[in-house]
């Protein structure tokens, strides 16, 4: 097998920078002190753990006091689901709102709530992979107490009203939360100037190690108990090393979104204008309102799986969708959501680039995708 050398998976995971493992190290090396002990080691431990932490709220928009560091986008989705859950059941208010196309982060715990009794309504995203904020409206009902939309979809990449779907759900006292796992990193993210209550997020898409992420949350239900880390929310000794990690690679990526974006947006438009010439492709999602960094294209006929591994016999590494839906028979659920047939669904790439994409790789991959095809 031919040794990857073009990476363009990159909304399935992403390398680990120079900044950032710099930024680590130190606390992976000498400072291993728990930043819950009182003497000197620890307490140098607490200040890098609060540093970071005030570093995340400022670029998210948040209070400090209301970001908590999980494992990672899946147990923050998670918890924000959860934990919604608990507060509608003193309320009397279960029916909740997201929409068809989520990460299964999301899907599979509502899944669960809808057995143990919760209305759950899953809006459209019809052909171009947007919810309609007039669906949102109409949906709501009385006993509407939670609704959670993604920012950005982790497959193909279309970006979400989410500012005016989070002013909707002010408007009727509603909680929103949005998984932000793709869109940080990619586009500015601004709870407090767009109404976002809960939001997620997961290192390891923007350049900082697996294992850790944020869920922004006010005063949220307890999700870990034995300790009182993190306001008692989530027990658990700190991971300082990768908590510092993340807070850099989020400040590195806020500070260089633009510049990001106005560097892979003609790599997109190459991708999908020459794609777009082989027989019978078809871009997934709308075509303007998209992550710069995303293609997700249908080739009717075709088998991703064979696809991608004729394409890493080249070197060349994408997906055919959702990292973690890996290994299933069923077609991608966010394809179908868009109407998509069994066999357009069943046949997709996802091409997903960073800051890191060079036109090479883009040149290699367009050299080789033909002849897969055929």
């Amino acid at each position: 097998m031919t040794e990857t050398t073009v990476y363009l998976d990159n909304a399935a995971t992403t390398p680990i920078t120079d900044n950032v493992l710099e930024a680590m190290m130190p606390w992976l090396k000498e400072g291993y002190g728990n930043a819950s002990s009182l003497y000197s080691l620890g307490r140098k431990s607490a200040i890098a753990l609060n540093k970071a932490r005030a570093q995340c709220a400022e670029i998210l928009g948040c209070e400090s006091r209301n970001v908590y560091f999980t494992s990672g986008g899946t147990e923050s989705d998670n918890t924000a689901v959860s934990g919604a859950a608990h507060a509608a059941l003193l309320s009397g208010k279960k029916h909740f709102i997201t929409s068809a196309f989520e990460h299964h982060a999301v899907l599979e715990p509502m899944k669960r709530l809808a057995r143990e009794g919760f209305e759950i309504t899953y809006l459209p995203v019809y052909e171009n992979g947007i919810v309609r904020p007039a669906d949102l409206e109409a949906a709501i009902r009385p006993d509407t107490s939670f609704v959670s939309l993604m920012a950005a979809n982790n497959e193909i990449g279309t970006i979400q009203p989410v500012a005016e779907l989070a002013g909707i759900c002010r408007e009727h006292g509603i909680l929103f939360h949005t998984d932000a796992v793709q869109a940080a990193g990619n586009i500015p993210l601004d709870m407090r100037g767009t109404g976002i209550d809960m939001l997620s997020l997961s290192g390891h898409k923007l350049h900082a190690p697996k294992g850790i992420g944020i869920l922004c949350a006010k005063d949220p239900y307890p999700f870990m108990l034995g300790g009182s880390q993190q306001n008692g929310r989530r027990a658990g000794t700190e991971n300082i090393a990768a908590i510092v990690g993340l807070a850099e690679a989020l400040r590195a990526a806020a500070e260089h979104t633009a510049e990001k974006n106005a560097k892979l947006r003609p790599m997109q438009e190459r991708i999908i204008t020459e794609i777009s010439k082989l027989p019978g492709a078809k871009l997934n999602g709308d075509r303007e309102q998209r992550l710069a960094c995303n293609v997700n294209i249908s080739f009717p006929g075709q088998e991703s799986e064979t696809m991608i591994l004729k394409l890493d016999l080249k070197g060349i590494a994408v997906s055919g969708g959702s990292a973690c839906a890996s290994g299933s028979l069923e077609p991608s659920h966010v394809l179908t959501a868009l109407g998509r047939s069994y066999a357009e669904a069943k046949g997709s790439l996802r091409i997903s680039m960073s800051d890191l994409t060079t036109e090479q790789d883009i040149d290699a991959f367009l050299t080789a995708l033909p002849d897969v095809i055929k």
